[in-house]
């Protein structure tokens, strides 16, 4: 059920800015249900574009036939590899790869909480602002299809929608956000929710 009403902030440059400029004290990894053994470190952008009248979250949504995911909305990011000097170089790295987003429109805010998944991934969420104009080319083999959800619409709470499924005999819940066609939902789902948390603590 919808809330009456939804007291949300001005999710402007500035407030965003301040809120990471005093965001000490992150909430502790969250965790997805995380299988034993190893995890692999990786990296995702959480690119906020500066539209007007309001910000905008960019995503991606993966193509059909990747490994990991297929189909899935995404954040642009991946894998840690050895010539990374850092998850933000990661981030960043990726993002050039798969969007051709270049870093010089990113400006880094910090970092959310660890997102431990189910399927092994340690993720670490790089927030940062993007500046249009730009141009952006997709990689046809790893992305269908660039688009943007009002940053209001993903930081109001009554958009959030907690899901139950039993998988192999137990039951786990993940966040989804329904968005015109598109089905936000688990990992980036759960990192919108924590950058949600982020906001409003």
């Amino acid at each position: 059920m919808r809330r009456q009403e939804s007291c949300l902030p001005p999710f402007s440059a500035d407030w965003l800015r301040g809120r990471f400029a005093d965001g000490a004290g992150f909430e502790p990894p969250v965790e997805e249900g995380i299988p034993p053994g190893p995890l692999r470190p990786a990296a995702v952008l959480v690119p906020i574009v500066l539209r007007q009248p309001e910000p905008t979250l960019l995503l991606t949504r993966r193509t059909d036939h990747l490994h990991h995911h297929p189909g899935q909305v995404s954040f642009p990011g991946g894998r840690v590899e050895e010539e990374d000097a850092s998850p933000v170089e990661t981030a960043l790295r990726e993002t050039e790869e798969e969007i051709s987003l270049a870093r010089g429109h990113v400006e880094l805010l910090g970092c959310l909480p660890q997102y431990r998944t189910g399927t092994g991934f340690d993720v670490t969420p790089v927030v940062g602002l993007v500046t249009p104009p730009f141009d952006l080319t997709p990689d046809p083999f790893e992305v269908a299809e660039v688009f943007e959800v009002p940053l209001s619409f993903l930081l109001d709470e009554a958009n959030h929608q907690l899901h139950r499924v039993e998988v192999r005999g137990r039951l786990r819940e993940y966040y989804a956000m329904p968005y015109g066609d598109y089905f936000i939902w688990g990992a980036t789902a759960g990192m919108i929710v924590s950058l949600y948390r982020f906001c409003h603590r």
